[in-house]
């Protein structure tokens, strides 16, 4: 059973809310505790219903032709930004683990019957907005670089973005609006799903401590979320099948973050 640290505390508000300060070795060490939870009792078969309708967005764009490939660098980079609504189940296979209760996969479907289950449908809902919204920004973007002369296909389109003025300015712009859409999420969210199935809530509350936290440890939590961003892209990469096994690694090492966090 995992054992935490209790540091000085840092704009503790609300005594149950304290907020810890932690350290870069603290965001790794999350991280290590994360894939030990995968690896005790592996749950990648829960996240397959996720993967498929994943993998028929991309086909379905790939099917469509060259007027649709601009969206599939956006549909891999969105996986981060709603990651943190799709381990909700997991946050529960750790708490469960570090109570000493039963952890098998099965149990993370327990989170449907949870008592804050409004909360967390309504800061996932505003995850799911998040998501969509980054989607027509990086469609206004290229229009706005590419709408007049729009590459021929896949292979042109790439040519074009990484050798030709316009393309990378596509790439400035839209990394850059990226990050932003990527550091609101980062800051709203990081602990505030593993907050409510732990302790329960409204989903405001939530997410003010979740604000709360990345105040009071920008660094390690951008450096927790860069980690977070990199998996979760390249394991996007091969039609979406990486995720299976990055989700619930990264699912369970934001569990770990969130307690050593929240006192």
């Amino acid at each position: 059973m995992p054992v935490y640290p209790n540091p000085a505390l840092a704009q503790s508000d609300a005594p149950e809310h304290a907020i810890r300060t932690i350290s870069t070795a603290d965001v790794f060490d999350a991280l290590g505790r994360g894939v030990s939870d995968f690896w005790r009792h592996p749950s990648h078969y829960l996240f397959l219903a996720l993967i498929y309708p994943a993998v028929g967005i991309v086909l379905a764009v790939w099917s469509a032709g060259g007027a649709t490939f601009p969206l599939l660098y956006p549909l891999a980079t969105g996986f981060a930004l709603i990651g943190p609504l799709a381990a909700v189940g997991l946050y529960e296979l750790s708490r469960r683990r570090e109570q000493g209760e039963d952890d098998s996969p099965r149990h993370a479907f327990a989170v449907l019957k949870h008592r804050s289950i409004g909360a967390i449908v309504a800061v996932g809902a505003m995850l799911a907005l998040v998501f969509v919204l980054w989607l027509t920004a990086a469609g206004a973007i290229y229009d706005a670089h590419f709408a007049s002369s729009p590459p021929a296909g896949l292979m042109a389109l790439l040519s074009e973005t990484f050798t030709t003025a316009r393309g990378w300015s596509l790439l400035f712009w839209g990394n850059l609006v990226g990050l932003g859409f990527a550091f609101f999420v980062l800051a709203t969210t990081a602990i505030a799903f593993p907050l409510l199935v732990d302790r329960g809530g409204s989903a405001g509350d939530a997410v003010v401590v979740s604000v709360r936290a990345f105040a009071t440890n920008p660094l390690q939590l951008t450096i927790f979320g860069l980690v977070v961003a990199i998996v979760l892209f390249a394991a996007s990469l091969p039609l979406f099948v990486g995720l299976a096994i990055a989700l619930p690694m990264l699912g369970h090492a934001t569990w770990h973050l969130y307690r050593k966090l929240v006192v």
